[in-house]
């Protein structure tokens, strides 16, 4: 019964960052259609993370009290109704309305990783959130093309095409997901709204503080990579949108081998602890060899090697987090590791932009070789 309902998540999961990935290149254009300009199309990015930084604890805590499943139905139709939106969109305030409502009930995350935590024992954990970590790599890597394509046909097709998607998912969900969380393991505490709060108790405890740094300084280092290496490819070795287009389908489809093959073979023989050591390692070694390459074509095994050090930490620390949980805080859980991601997602790209600018053109790789190998001691001291 197990395989079913975590190939729902897959597909929840899928669908989710597909529509999102299909729908971030074009936010611009979305903006300048309606009369705006760049700065507001920053902004606009800036306002979906800052909402997300709260939606996530309480999306989590809701699916601890009332159950995964409809939690997760609520939120992919409200994902699907922002979407809509977005291809209606007629002026600025029906986008900043789309976003508002993308941010509140995007976290399809959280709930997943709940819901793979209910259906997996401590022998399976890493393995179902690597999954969940495929899916999302898949997604992201399928969206910009897709919505591309369709993009030809006018900027509403993308957007009603990730509606239409997220809705069919609704239906499936609705007809065929069984509920993960039975009702005598809920949790009867009030529902998280304070993010900054829910996170301060998280890293009160002594058994997740140092695992929940650790993700936090991956994560960090991780979102700079993503926004910068555009930029970094570009005034390094000249690369253009086309180059770097197939270089991140490069990175998707190894991401996705990494999470949803590698990930379940190796957990089982090394346990989650020693994947987590040894993917942090790999990522800081990679990130380094980024800043170091002499010649363009060797970006490719040197973002490899920190593709497999992320692959493999990152549903690992998940993994570990999850199992060392209450069973019935698991959504507070997760809503608290989307908080994190989108602190990361919002200082990150800063930091890297910064160190890019004013410090030199390698420097954000550099540092965030720097600031893997921090999260790599953080989780070495972990004795738990």
């Amino acid at each position: 019964m197990t395989k079913p309902r975590l190939v729902f998540i897959f597909i929840t999961v899928f669908v989710d960052m597909l529509g999102y990935s299909m729908m971030l290149p074009l936010l611009p254009f979305f903006v300048t259609q309606n009369g705006g300009n760049a700065a507001i199309a920053g902004g606009l990015s800036s306002f979906y993370a800052f909402i997300q930084l709260f939606s996530g604890p309480v999306l989590g805590s809701l699916s601890d009290r009332v159950g995964r499943k409809p939690v997760l139905l609520a939120c992919l139709f409200g994902t699907a109704i922002a979407y809509a939106l977005f291809g209606l969109a007629g002026s600025l305030w029906m986008l900043f309305a789309a976003v508002l409502l993308d941010g509140l009930t995007g976290n399809n995350l959280t709930t997943s990783y709940a819901y793979v935590a209910d259906v997996t024992d401590e022998k399976s954990r890493a393995g179902g959130m690597g999954m969940v970590g495929a899916a999302f790599g898949l997604g992201l890597m399928s969206g910009p093309a897709l919505g591309g394509l369709l993009s030809q046909w006018g900027l509403a097709l993308p957007a009603y095409a990730a509606a239409a998607l997220a809705l069919l998912n609704v239906l499936y969900g609705l007809f065929f997901l069984p509920e993960s969380l039975a009702p005598e393991k809920r949790s009867s505490q009030p529902i998280r709204i304070n993010a900054l709060g829910l996170l301060a108790d998280l890293f009160a405890s002594p058994k997740l503080k140092k695992l929940l740094a650790g993700l936090f300084l991956l994560n960090l280092a991780f979102a700079g990579l993503q926004t910068n290496f555009p930029l970094f490819s570009n005034a390094r070795f000249g690369w253009t949108a086309y180059d770097n287009g197939l270089f991140f389908a490069f990175v998707g489809v190894f991401g996705v081998i990494v999470q949803g093959v590698l990930v379940m073979r190796l957990q089982p023989v090394f346990g989650e602890r020693r994947l987590m050591i040894a993917g942090l390692a790999c990522m800081a070694l990679g990130m380094a060899l980024v800043a170091a390459v002499p010649q363009a074509n060797w970006l490719y095994p040197a973002v490899a090697v920190a593709a497999l050090g992320s692959g493999l930490a990152i549903p690992s620390i998940a993994g570990l987090l999850s199992i060392r949980a209450d069973e019935r805080q698991q959504g507070q859980l997760m809503g608290g590791q989307q908080s994190l991601l989108s602190l990361t997602n919002i200082f990150g790209p800063s930091l890297a932009g910064l160190t890019f600018t004013f410090i030199a053109i390698p420097a954000p790789y550099w540092i965030g070789a720097g600031i893997v190998a921090l999260a790599f001691l953080v989780v070495l001291g972990d004795s738990n």
